[in-house]
């Protein structure tokens, strides 16, 4: 009965932004119903619970308030720097190199801080809507990637060193680089390609910009941006802690592949929740790199799958069914690829 509801609640939470406008419009609100639902079935309201959702928002809320408030003061300077260097670099270079460096550089100064210096890189950039939206989806793939590459940059990656710093796997600050360095540095290079040829100035393309409707509210849609954020992750939270259970009984315990595509559920689901769940000491080095690899990639598909979408899509105001729009396809791309590669290492 227990997996009957939190089935139901799973396919409301990935069919709902997509089926009302309303909910698309209010989707903090949506996910915290959904997450306190989930948490409710699954009797999993205790003190821990509770206090990890007030408290454990706290720390991106404030990095998502102080850097939006830096960034409002000094975003004309930033923008006449810009200018000058669109004037000697061309575009596609500049799109590339801002991709895989903002990628390479999440694992050093954490996701969190990549995404918000992403969605200023957008801002100053002289492009239209689709082609911003393009661009901070393909670079939150990225983000997401690179920042799993040491512990500094994003909380799955620290729950999974902290988990396997025993034997046998003995894991210290360069075991995941060692471990997934060649899939995340091939993928962030293959995305900042994929960049040049997905974000381009087209005629078509007159809808207005992102960065035009990012700051309607001046200083205050900064606090507004950063409350909102607090919502989204609490109720990302709760619906981990709702979750649990399930993913504990059917995920734990399968084979490399099919944990790889499994994992596919962290399009909506906290990544770091479902690494706390499976991953430990008892499975392989092959079943450790195909779970992480499948929880990263498909962390990127959704808005509500990592935390870089989540700042992006509520500080450009990108909504679900434009995310979904390329995120979903591209996401299933590397997903495909990359479960080629593993199946090849393998052999």
């Amino acid at each position: 009965m227990l997996a009957l509801w939190l089935t139901l609640i799973f396919l409301i939470v990935l069919i709902g932004p997509f089926a009302s406008r309303k909910i698309e419009g209010n989707l903090e609100a949506f996910l915290f119903v959904m997450g306190v639902a989930s948490a409710t079935v699954s009797s999993a309201w205790d003190a821990h619970i509770i206090q990890e959702g007030f408290v454990a928002p706290i720390e991106i809320t404030l990095a998502v308030l102080i850097a939006g408030a830096l960034f409002h003061y000094t975003r004309e300077y930033l923008d006449r720097i810009m200018t000058r260097v669109l004037v000697t670099v061309p575009l596609p270079a500049i799109i590339f190199a801002g991709v895989v460096v903002l990628g390479l550089l999440s694992s050093i100064i954490s996701a969190i801080i990549a995404a918000l210096l992403l969605v200023e890189f957008i801002n100053v950039l002289p492009l239209h809507r689709r082609a911003e939206v393009h661009l901070a989806i393909v670079a939150c793939f990225a983000i997401g990637l690179g920042a799993a590459l040491t512990p500094l940059g994003e909380p799955l990656a620290t729950i999974a060193v902290s988990k396997l710093a025993g034997p046998p796997h003995h894991a210290d600050f360069f075991y995941l680089f060692n471990l997934l360095g060649m899939y995340t540095i091939m993928a962030v290079t293959l995305l900042g390609v994929a960049g040049i040829f997905l974000v381009r100035r087209e005629p078509e393309d007159v809808e207005e910009t992102l960065s035009g409707e990012a700051e309607p509210g001046g200083l205050g849609d900064v606090f507004v941006r950063a409350f909102k954020v607090y919502i989204f992750v609490m109720a990302l939270i709760f619906l981990g802690a709702g979750f649990k259970p399930l993913i504990d009984k059917y995920l734990a315990n399968v084979s490399s592949l099919v944990l790889f595509w499994v994992n596919i559920v962290s399009a909506i689901l906290d990544n770091a929740t479902l690494t706390a769940a499976e991953i430990g000491p008892s499975l392989s080095e092959a079943q450790i790199k195909a779970a992480l690899l499948g929880l990263l990639i498909s962390g990127g598909m959704l808005i509500p799958g990592n935390i870089p979408n989540i700042i992006a899509a509520h500080a450009l105001r990108i909504k679900s069914t434009e995310w979904a729009r390329l995120g979903v396809p591209l996401g299933l791309v590397m997903m495909v690829a990359t479960m080629l590669l593993l199946i090849v290492s393998v052999i």
